[in-house]
């Protein structure tokens, strides 16, 4: 106490995402996991928060009382005022995502923009011609940069994007439902899906098939993060895969090192395609 050193770390879920280590945040727990072994190796404990108050009075509650020594933030949404809250009370904290502009804070990210090109150019490679975006939410910057790989590759291709081939949802499989069937409805003769998540893929494929249609032989599906559904999915899926433990263990890792040398890293970790039988 003496030296206000917890040897704990917050992990913050956000209060617009309540759920997410609940029910089907698949990326979510795995994730987790590596943040857990890092912390382990470097002699650290992991605590879970709620980010509940608007005003984000509970910085002060953990951090100016020592019961840790800083945070993680896991939130597609990290909102400007809790950024700019932790930055007011010098609290060291990474985030992982894209950093928001004009901020310099601690980050880790996957690489979004060659993502999305690798999933558009193997569907061009295999001769799709309507190529459709399911995207995450269309404020977070990755899912903008995920896009911009994907309008890369069709620009590439000599193709163009159609606006009636991008919608977006919440990375949920919900979401994932209500897209694709917006999708059949505004474009019935697309034939291939690259979808911002797993778990909207898997969405995506079970409204493509109660509609009459095959996957891959009528459309085609990619999705994204390569969690441990897309393996064992009926329908092994083709995706993208963010080395997800990697990430998690890059946040511990990089935090410890901010708090103890005031360094601030910005990472970028690899993706690669993984080819399974959707796509």
């Amino acid at each position: 106490l003496s030296l206000r050193q917890s040897r704990t770390i917050a992990l913050v879920t956000p209060d617009c995402e309540p759920d997410f280590f609940a029910g089907e945040s698949l990326f979510g727990y795995e994730i987790l996991g590596g943040i857990g072994s890092g912390l382990r190796a470097l002699g650290y404990d992991l605590l879970l928060i709620h980010a509940s108050s608007p005003d984000n009075a509970w910085v002060n509650a953990y951090f100016d009382s020592a019961r840790v020594d800083g945070f993680i933030l896991l939130s597609a949404h990290t909102s400007q005022s809790l950024v700019k809250k932790l930055l007011a009370q010098n609290a060291p904290f990474i985030a992982w995502g894209m950093p928001l502009p004009n901020f310099r804070y601690c980050t880790v990210t996957g690489d979004n923009i060659t993502g999305g090109t690798l999933a558009t150019e193997h569907l061009l490679q295999t001769g799709r011609q309507q190529i459709a975006f399911i995207g995450g939410p269309q404020d977070d910057l990755s899912v903008q940069h995920r896009f911009r790989g994907y309008a890369n590759a069709l620009q590439a291709a000599r193709r163009s994007v159609v606006p009636h081939n991008v919608v977006y949802g919440d990375y949920s499989h919900a979401s994932g439902i209500v897209a694709m069937q917006r999708l059949l409805e505004q474009s019935p003769t697309l034939d291939a899906v690259f979808a911002n998540s797993d778990l909207m893929a898997v969405a995506a494929i079970k409204v493509i098939e109660t509609s009459g249609k095959r996957v891959p032989e009528d459309i085609a599906v990619v999705g994204y993060d390569d969690v441990s559904i897309a393996m064992y999915n009926s329908l092994p899926l083709t995706t993208i895969r963010q080395n997800i433990a990697l990430a998690g263990q890059l946040l511990a890792q990089n935090l410890i090192q901010h708090i103890q040398t005031g360094v601030i890293i910005n990472v970028t970790t690899p993706v690669e395609l993984v080819l399974r039988q959707s796509a």
